[in-house]
Order: structure tokens, then sequence, then C-alpha cells
């Protein structure tokens, strides 16, 4: 939820200088110190509820409202290929998947048999012959360059990466957090909407401009349906867009992303969860009024983009304030403040915005062990262009499947449970696993699954099982 402003007695604007200075120790640019200053304003006015993007100054989308990729043209995808030699791949990597258990970037889990997400990733871009950059977080910088030395990569062969920034995290006084024993809580990564920013500090952005790159292609790294689409490029450029997002059809799982609405004046907005007064959580998530969520695939004009850095100093996105514990993985730990942004939001904050409606197959990320059990069985393929794509060959709807956090949620613990890989569930509608189980190799799922250990001990699922309906072990 989002917080409601500072109150008399709390830290004043004039002791900025207590972040400044902070900021300044840890090499922060001036530009970035002035652009938190104005995000720690916006937090200091008690006047408004900060952050806050209320029902009543929303309407919701309809499909009239947004374009669908289905209705593009040859015309789009030739536009596009001509405009390949001018586009970049940026993938977002600042994720550790504390979710899931993980100390490390998310983008080195296994994606599928021999490539974790980062190959998949660098295999996407040399397959279309663009560069990729990783937008890398203060927590995996250090994750990527080590695999890569590992990997024996040769230097010139890694994707250019530059480093998100970072913001000093706020105590419930709304000052620095003091952290003296483990410094590095005291920073947060200020969410992925920094990715403007960042590219303009690190040099990046002139540099593409330099080498002839116009148009940049954002989206996270742990989602490999994510590629540069030929069509979708062409219509970018056709329609001379600075900002285009993908958006697709909510369903009743996607009820806590982000949706898209329109502001009053007919412009588009993202309003996250985070943004959302607690009186209007019921409409936030109904998926039938507000219809269409961003998948955080952002196309973007870099050119446009460095004028408007010029004309107008770093983007200042809508600001979200995301209470935390100081220790993410210790919720004992006192409670702290984060000032972050999304990507997404900056179609409201740049000229000549639009979204499109996207096939669902371009937004398959992996935020729980859930979804890297879905990924990296046989429901999925790698296609020609190494992106992820629904099996061609199943024709059942995309599948549902609910591990018992218990056993499963954490990835070493999942790991250790399907120690020859995943069942086979190109068969299968859903799969629902509860109590601990071991899935010995060549177990195959059918139609609706749910396995039930009722017992206190592991049960062993045997090699060449096939699974139906409902099973009770134990």
């Amino acid at each position: 939820m989002g917080w409601n402003g500072a109150r008399s007695g709390q830290v004043a604007e004039g002791d900025f200088r207590l972040f400044s200075d902070k900021m300044r120790q840890e090499g922060l640019p001036e530009q970035v110190i002035e652009q938190f200053r104005s995000y720690y304003r916006t937090l200091l006015d008690s006047r408004r509820t900060v952050g806050q993007v209320p029902e009543e100054e929303i309407r919701p989308v309809s499909e009239e409202d947004v374009p669908a990729q289905k209705d593009l043209s040859q015309e789009h995808e030739r536009i596009g290929r001509d405009h390949l030699r001018q586009t970049v791949m940026i993938k977002v990597n600042g994720g550790l998947g504390t979710s899931m258990g993980m100390p490390h970037a998310k983008s080195l889990l296994t994606a599928r048999p021999g490539y974790t997400f980062l190959d998949v990733i660098r295999l996407q871009a040399r397959i279309r012959d663009i560069p990729l950059l990783l937008m890398d977080s203060f927590h995996t910088q250090q994750d990527v360059a080590r695999y890569w030395e590992e990997q024996g990569v040769p230097p010139e062969e890694r994707p250019r990466s530059f480093v998100q920034h970072k913001f000093p995290r706020l105590d419930q006084n709304l000052g620095p957090v003091s952290c003296p024993d483990r410094p590095g809580l005291e920073w947060n990564p200020p969410g992925h909407g920094d990715v403007f920013a960042a590219l303009a500090t690190s040099g990046c952005l002139d540099e593409l401009l330099e080498q002839g790159k116009r148009y940049a292609f954002v989206s996270n790294s742990d989602n490999l349906g994510a590629a540069v689409d030929p069509g979708i490029l062409g219509y970018m450029v056709q329609k001379g867009y600075f900002f285009l997002m993908e958006v697709a059809e909510r369903y009743p799982r996607d009820k806590k992303g982000g949706h898209l609405a329109l502001s009053p004046d007919g412009r588009f907005l993202l309003r996250e969860i985070a943004q959302c007064p607690e009186d209007d959580l019921k409409k936030f998530q109904d998926v039938e009024r507000h219809r269409f969520f961003n998948t955080n695939n952002i196309w973007i004009d870099l050119r446009r983009l460095k004028a408007f850095i010029q004309e107008n100093g770093l983007p200042q996105l809508p600001l979200i304030v995301n209470p935390k514990t100081l220790d993410p993985r210790d919720e004992s730990t006192p409670r702290v403040l984060q000032l972050e942004t999304a990507m997404g939001a900056a179609i409201a904050t740049f000229p000549d915005t639009s979204a499109l409606r996207i096939s669902r197959d371009r937004f398959m990320p992996v935020k729980k062990t859930n979804d890297l059990l879905a990924v990296r069985s046989d429901c999925f393929v790698l296609d020609a262009s190494y992106k992820l794509t629904p099996n061609p060959q199943r024709e059942l709807p995309p599948i549902y499947i609910e591990l018992d956090g218990r056993y499963y949620g954490k990835v070493d613990a999942f790991e250790a449970r399907f120690p020859s890989g995943p069942p086979s569930l190109f068969a299968c509608e859903s799969l629902s696993l509860s109590g601990d189980l071991l899935f010995q190799e060549n177990v195959r799922c059918a139609g609706r699954v749910e396995v039930v250990n009722t017992s206190s001990h592991q049960q062993v699922v045997p090699a060449g099982t096939e699974l139906s309906g409902q099973v009770v072990l134990g």
C-alpha cells in the first residue's frame, strides 16, 4: 500500500544534506542526487496522499483504446526488419530472486537444460545481430561478471552492462537509514524506472546514439518470451512514438500487477498496487474493470530520450513509496521506506506515448518456483530464435501450477525434489503438489493432477509413473 506522507517533527527538507552528503560519498552523479531530492520533496508534502492514484482520478481502458499486435501488417514487419540495425536490446537484470531464497542474480538460474536465463538472452540478441545491454544492480553486477569469467566468455563477447543507481533507504523519521555493521542495507535499487537515468549517466545513451542506434527494447531478464519483434518495432517506427508499452489481458492471477488506465485528459497512465488506496483495492483487482496490465516490455526512442533529458533533466516518474524491513530476509528487523519508480510509468511522463495489446506468449516471467517448473517443462520450447514459446503441439490452455511453499518455495529445496528435471506436463491442465514429494525421472502428468502427501515423511513418485486426478500418498 502507499504511505500517507510526512508529519510535523520529522526530518525537514532543509536537512536533505544528510542524504546528499551520503550520496556524494558513494559517487552518485549530481543529476541523480537532484532527482532523489525531487522525490524526497514529494514525500515530505503532507498536503496529499503521497504516490497514490485514487480510482476517482482515472478511468478504465477498453479494447478500442489499445491497438492489438494481431492486427499489425506485413508492412510493419518490413519496416521493423529495415530498422533492426538501429535497435538495441536492454534487459533489466537487477533482481536477486529473494522470494525464491536466492542469494545471487535470478538470471543465473537454469531456464532450460544447459542454458541459464542469461545464456538464452545472449543468444536471442546474437541471432538478431543486435547489441545486448544489461542493467545490473549493485546486487547483481559482480554475480554476472563472475559468471562470464567462469564460462570462459571472452571480454569482447560479453554484453555491455551499466549499473542501476541506488537510493538511500529512509528510517521511520524520514532520515537516512544507518546500519554500520551491514552498510549495504542502507541502500535500495530505485526500481526499473531508473533505466532512463542510468542509461544517460553511464554514458551508454551517448555511445548508442554515436553508433547509430535509435530504438531500444527493454524487458525483464526473467521473461524469455520477450524478444525483439520486428513487427512491433515497425509499428513503433511508423507511428513515430517516443515510448510504447506492451500490455496484455489480465487474468485473475494478474490482479496484483500494475494496470493501464486513462487520466481525465485521455492520457495513458500506469497504476501499481503500491499506488492504490486501500479503499480502492477491490476495483484495482477487478480484472473485468481494469483489463490490461503492463508486461514491462517497453520500446523507447533513444534520440528523443536524449533530447528530453537535455531539455528537462532526468525524468521524474510517479513516485512509489515501498515499505520494507531493514533486512528483507528477516521480518523482525525495523521497518524502512524505499523510494522507487517503475519504467512503465513513463507512459504518463513522456510525450507521444502509447500501448499495444500483445499475445500472452510475450509475457512468461518467472517470479516463483511454480513459474520455473512450467518454463522448464515440455509445455514450452525454445524456437529457432531462442524465444521461449508455448509448445506448438500442445493444444491445452496455459498450465496452472500450485506448489506447496513449505517444500518447493525456495530454489534449493525445489531443485532437490526434481533431481531429474520436471515431470512431463505436456498433457497436463493443472498440477497441485501438497506435502514433501520427490519426483524420479520420466514421470508423466495428464489432465488435472493433485498429489497429496498426508504423512510427515517425504514420499517418492517412482520413475515412469503416470499421474492423473487426485493421488494420495503416505
